[in-house]
């Protein structure tokens, strides 16, 4: 029981967080980057190579899915500026820039390094 009730104090906070300052909190987690604006979005975007896609815009990130090197997907594009993450080296080229999407094949959707997106 008690851990039942530690379980509801912690959705509770959240929640409270939540209200006061619009933002989700998690108990024992750092805060996932938020998805960038996609209220426009490339096309037809092909990787270079295949990649993972990522929870946040670094490699330490959880890999939530791949998108097949040629295999078409979307990338949002809303402020048409790749997010700065964490450093990576990737397609051959070294960078800290990020883009949010994914394949259009599945509904999976992360953080890709800009580098292996031909943008």
């Amino acid at each position: 029981m008690q851990l039942k009730s530690l379980g509801s104090a912690l959705t509770t906070a959240a929640l409270v967080a939540t209200a006061f300052t619009g933002a989700v909190a998690t108990a024992g987690t750092a805060t996932a980057a938020t998805k960038p604006d996609c209220s426009s979005a490339l096309v037809n975007v092909k990787p270079k190579a295949t990649v993972n896609l990522r929870s946040a815009p670094k490699t330490s990130a959880t890999a939530v899915g791949t998108w097949n090197k040629g295999q078409k997907g979307g990338v949002c594009f809303g402020d048409r500026k790749p997010t700065t993450g964490g450093s990576y080296k990737a397609c051959g080229k070294k960078s800290n820039k990020w883009y949010f999407g994914g394949p259009n094949s599945t509904s999976k959707e992360g953080w890709v390094p800009a580098t292996c997106l031909p943008i």
